[in-house]
C-alpha cells in the first residue's frame, strides 16, 4: 500500500502539489519560494516573509489580517525560513479546519487560498514601497532574531564551524541574514527584492487533506497567476577535501561549559545511491540514544554534557556537536574520532544496524503524523530535483546492509574542528 500518493502539476510560474488524505484533523496549504543563498540578498530575504505576513491592501494592519483568520473558523497563518543546502526557502502557511464538517455554503479552503494569494501578490504597499512603520518593527525583529544566536552557544558555535568550514562558499550564510545589513535596507529596495524574488524564485503550492483534487486545480488556476521563469540552479562548488590535518578553531568567552563541534564532509547528497546508507550510518554513528557517540563519549568516559551527529542532507555535510569541559577536549576528540575509524573497519553488529532501521523507519512516519512534516519530506525532491517516495525511503533503508554502511562511512572525512570554551581555560 502506497503511504502517500502526491499528485503534481505543472502550473504556470509554479508546481502544484495536491496530497488528498483524511489522516488529519485540518487541511494544510503551503506556498514555498526557493532560491540560491546570496550574500546581496540573504537579509532582505530573511525580512521579506515577516513584512509580508503584516498585512495586505487588502487587509491593511495586522489586526485585520488576524481578524479575517478568525472568521476563516481561527485558522492559522505563519512565515518560515529554511536553508536547504545552496538555497534559502520561504514558507508561507495557512491551516484551516475541514470544511466537510462544517456547515458553510461557501468554501472555506477557497477563502483560504484566496487569503494566501492576497498577502502573497497583493501586499501593503505605497508609491512602489512597503509600509515604513511594518518595515521598522520587522527590522528590530529580524535583528533580534540575529542576536538570538549569538545568546544560543550551542547555536553560536554551529554557526561558527560552518564559517570556518565554509569560509567562500555560500553555504556559510545563516537563514537569517546578517546584522549590519538589516538597518540599510529600505522600503522601496525591500519591494524591489518582492518583485525580484516572484518573477524568478522557483515556487510550489502544497494543499494537504481532505479536498477535492478537481476543485483544488479550479481555485488556483483563478487565484494564482504567475509569470513563466527558469529557475536558477546552483551549482554547488565541489568543496575540496582538506589536505593533511584538519583545521582547528578556538574560541573563548564567558561560558561555563565548551562547545565541541566538528565538521565532515560525506561527498553524498540526497538522491545519490548511498544516501540512505548514509542516514544509517548517522544512525549509528550519533544520531540515536543507542549511537557510538553517545554510548563512548558520554555514557562509558562520562567526557561530554551531550554528544549526538547530524546530516544535512543537500550539502553532503555532516556533523558532531557536544558538550566537553575544555580539560577533555583532547580526549573528547579521540574518542570521537575512534568511532567513526571504527565504522570504517566494519565494527557495526547487527542488532545496531537493526535498531537504527526501527528508530530511523519511526523517525519518518512520525514526521509524517503532522501535514506540515510530511510536506517537508516531500521537499527534498524538489530540492533535490528528485522523485523518492515515503516508500521507497522506507524500503531502503530497510534493505541497507552492514556492508554499505561501511562502504559510506570510508567516505566520511573530517574536515574542520571548532572549539568554543571558557575564557583563559582552553
Amino acid at each position: 500500500m502506497t503511504i502517500v500518493n502526491e499528485m503534481v502539476k505543472m502550473k504556470k510560474g509554479y508546481n502544484l502539489h495536491i496530497i488528498r488524505t483524511d489522516k488529519y484533523k485540518t487541511n494544510t496549504i503551503v506556498w514555498k519560494m526557493k532560491a540560491p543563498l546570496e550574500q546581496e540578498t540573504v537579509t532582505m530575504r530573511a525580512l521579506l516573509p515577516y513584512v509580508l505576513q503584516n498585512g495586505s491592501a487588502t487587509f491593511p494592519t495586522s489586526t485585520a489580517l488576524r481578524s479575517h483568520l478568525d472568521d476563516l473558523y481561527g485558522a492559522s497563518f505563519f512565515v518560515d525560513l529554511a536553508k536547504k543546502g545552496d538555497y534559502h526557502t520561504m514558507s508561507f502557511s495557512i491551516e484551516i479546519a475541514n470544511e466537510n464538517y462544517l456547515k458553510e455554503e461557501d468554501s472555506l479552503l477557497d477563502k483560504a487560498l484566496q487569503f494566501l494569494n492576497d498577502v502573497l501578490r497583493n501586499p501593503l504597499v505605497k508609491n512602489g514601497a512597503f509600509d515604513q512603520e511594518i518595515l521598522e518593527s520587522e527590522k528590530r525583529n529580524l535583528k533580534q532574531r540575529i542576536q538570538s544566536v549569538y545568546d544560543d552557544k550551542m547555536r553560536y558555535a554551529s554557526m561558527r564551524l560552518l564559517e570556518e568550514m565554509y569560509e567562500e562558499d555560500r553555504y556559510a550564510l545563516q537563514s537569517n541574514g546578517q546584522i549590519d545589513a538589516v538597518d540599510p535596507i529600505g522600503a522601496a529596495d525591500l519591494y524591489n527584492y518582492y518583485e525580484k524574488a516572484f518573477s524568478e524564485d522557483e515556487m510550489d503550492l502544497y494543499v494537504v487533506g481532505d479536498v477535492d483534487e478537481q476543485q483544488v486545480e479550479q481555485i488556483v488556476d483563478r487565484l494564482f497567476t504567475m509569470n513563466d521563469r527558469q529557475p536558477t540552479i546552483v551549482n554547488s562548488n565541489e568543496i575540496p577535501i582538506r589536505q593533511g590535518e584538519p583545521k582547528i578553531v578556538k574560541e573563548e568567552q564567558e561560558i561555563n561549559q565548551g562547545k565541541l563541534h566538528m565538521g565532515y564532509q560525506t561527498k553524498v547528497t540526497f538522491g545519490d545511491p548511498d544516501y540512505f546508507a548514509l542516514q544509517v550510518f548517522n544512525g549509528i554513528f550519533g544520531g540515536f540514544s543507542h549511537s557510538k557517540l553517545f554510548t563512548n563519549v558520554r555514557e562509558k568516559a562520562s567526557l561530554a554534557y551531550y554528544a549526538a551527529s547530524r546530516l544535512e542532507s543537500h550539502k553532503g555535510f555532516l556533523t558532531v556537536l557536544s558538550g566537553v569541559d575544555s580539560k577533555n577536549y583532547d580526549q573528547a576528540v579521540k574518542i570521537i574520532n575512534e568511532q567513526l575509524q571504527a565504522m570504517k573497519q566494519g565494527d557495526i553488529s547487527e542488532n545496531e544496524i537493526l535498531q537504527t532501521r526501527a528508530v530511523i523507519r519511526n523517525q519518518l512516519l512520525e514526521t509524517i503524523d503532522t501535514s506540515r512534516g510530511l510536506i517537508e519530506i516531500l521537499y527534498h525532491n524538489v530540492v533535490a530535483k528528485q522523485n523518492i517516495t515515503i516508500d521507497d525511503w522506507l524500503e531502503a533503508v530497510e534493505r541497507t546492509t552492514i556492508e554499505e554502511v561501511t562502504a559510506v562511512a570510508s567516505k566520511v572525512e573530517l574536515d574542520t574542528i571548532y572549539f568554543l570554551s571558557g575564557e583563559g581555560i582552553s
